[in-house]
């Protein structure tokens, strides 16, 4: 009876791990909201680092976040490095790419909990009387996070704090 349930179990945990390499060798999340202001108001929000404590909803989940700051005030070439509690980790993110007033992309590397490697995007178009702003996250998804995958939704998890950072520059944005 026993040898029978570790057959079981030994069974389930290999189709799991067959599952798991199944996966997409990348992931992407994107969320997108409708802001009631233009790109140039908004773009500076997104461009400079020194802002993000306004809007970010990971500043907010670490009281004592230690931040700094180097590179470029802003734009192409700015850094921002932080070390926080296990709700926000340690990483660092640079400008990489910055056409003002359309498009911001980040170079992000986590450190801990997770080590990972990716691309954050900031997409602003005209939309109306205001601008359609994308942040999205994208990169390699290496087997422990299709593994992860399995039991968790990146998607979610991840959109989930898009979603709340995008209401708080939107709340940002229409009150200037």
């Amino acid at each position: 009876m026993i040898k029978a349930i570790f057959s079981g179990l030994a069974v389930l945990v290999l189709a799991l791990l067959i599952y798991a390499a199944t996966k997409p060798d990348s992931f992407r999340v994107e969320r997108t909201t409708h802001i009631e202001a233009s790109p140039e108001r908004i773009f500076p929000l997104i461009a400079d680092f020194h802002q993000w404590a306004k809007w970010s909803p990971w500043e907010k989940a670490d009281p004592a976040l230690k931040r700094t700051f180097s590179g470029s005030e802003s734009g192409m070439g700015a850094i921002y490095r932080w070390d926080g509690n296990k709700n926000v980790g340690q990483g660092q993110m640079e400008i990489i790419e910055s056409t003002p007033p359309g498009k911001l992309r980040i170079k992000i590397d986590f450190i801990t909990p997770f080590e990972g490697h990716n691309t954050v995007e900031f997409t602003l178009v005209p939309e109306g009387n205001g601008t359609r702003v994308s942040h999205a996250m994208f990169g390699p998804s290496p087997y422990i996070s299709k593994l992860m995958g399995i039991f968790f939704s990146m998607d979610k998890m991840i959109g989930e704090k898009f979603e709340e950072g995008l209401s708080g520059l939107k709340s940002l944005a229409e009150a200037g």
